[in-house]
């Protein structure tokens, strides 16, 4: 639901469109996993990303929306809101945030044939999200698992619409794989760093990042830097430049049963408070090299 037509696109790069090895021939490999990421919006306009940690197996250290893999029979949205929960801790209220389908993104790993034969292979749904809550009550709730997040960051505009202008093979950024050395080049008018969140087991530490990190392209060779996944480019790209955003679905409340009690704020969902905080009790764990999380948005 949420669009009669959707687009499916992979990066030029794509082992899959260049004659990459067809995984569900391996032996003892599932084939094409489908999976869902979330773009969550703000009322102010900023958006979530998070940073995989660097013991995941597929994609460490790349920014990517909270996600992972629709359990069988599971509907679009339900997943996406599972996978933030467990992710982020944040857990969205039906009524309380509106959604819109983005499209499909095709993703393997290796991203390219240059760094090895594919490994994993992903159809990953995106969704775009607005929450009418503040990012400061989002902000507040926040307790991702260290094990599969190193560090989260509220985007402003400037810097996602800058971010989607880098994506490889987009209409005026090129194509196909970008040196990846530095921090990347950026617009004048954008920040020089962007603040961000880095998470730890006693919960999280203010620090800044260039900018210019978030606007780098997939290296063609050599190990990958951190980045912003292509896929997620990709989404943001559609979620900015879509005129759907301006009326997305909403998702209503349940009834409420007569008999009881006024509901709980939106702005009071779940826990509370700010700064560090320790880690949630029933946050996911992958453990060491474990990737529960392993969407695949390179």
């Amino acid at each position: 639901p949420g669009s009669a037509v959707t687009v499916l696109k992979r990066p030029p790069f794509c082992p899959a469109k260049l004659g990459g090895a067809t995984l569900g021939d391996q032996r003892g490999h599932p084939g094409v996993v489908t999976a869902v990421a979330v773009l969550l919006e703000a009322t102010c306009g900023h958006v979530l990303l998070t940073r995989r940690a660097a013991t995941l197996r597929h994609f460490p250290n790349i920014w990517v929306p909270p996600g992972g893999h629709l359990e069988p029979g599971e509907e679009l949205v339900a997943a996406g809101l599972r996978e933030l929960a467990e992710e982020t801790g944040l857990r969205l209220e039906p009524g309380t945030f509106s959604w819109r389908l983005l499209g499909l993104w095709e993703s393997l790993f290796p991203p390219t044939l240059s760094w090895g034969p594919p490994r994993c292979h992903h159809i990953v749904t995106y969704l775009g999200l607005r929450s009418a809550e503040p990012r400061q009550h989002l902000q507040a709730r926040l307790c991702p698992s260290p094990c599969e997040v190193s560090a989260v960051a509220w985007l402003e505009p400037p810097v996602l619409e800058a971010i989607a202008a880098t994506e490889e093979g987009a209409e005026g950024s090129g194509s196909g794989l970008g040196s990846g050395s530095g921090s990347g080049s950026f617009p004048r008018e954008l920040p020089a760093t962007v603040g961000i969140m880095e998470t730890s087991p006693d919960g999280f530490r203010n620090s800044q990042i260039p900018t210019g990190i978030l606007l780098r392209r997939a290296p063609a060779h050599g190990p990958d830097l951190e980045r912003v996944s292509t896929g997620t480019k990709f989404a943001l790209r559609r979620w900015w430049g879509d005129p759907g955003r301006r009326a997305p679905k909403t998702v209503p409340p349940p009834p409420r049963d007569p008999r009881e009690g006024p509901g709980v704020p939106p702005g009071q969902l779940g826990e509370g408070g700010s700064g560090t905080r320790p880690r949630c009790p029933g946050a996911a764990s992958a453990g060491p090299g474990g990737d529960r999380r392993d969407g695949g948005t390179g």
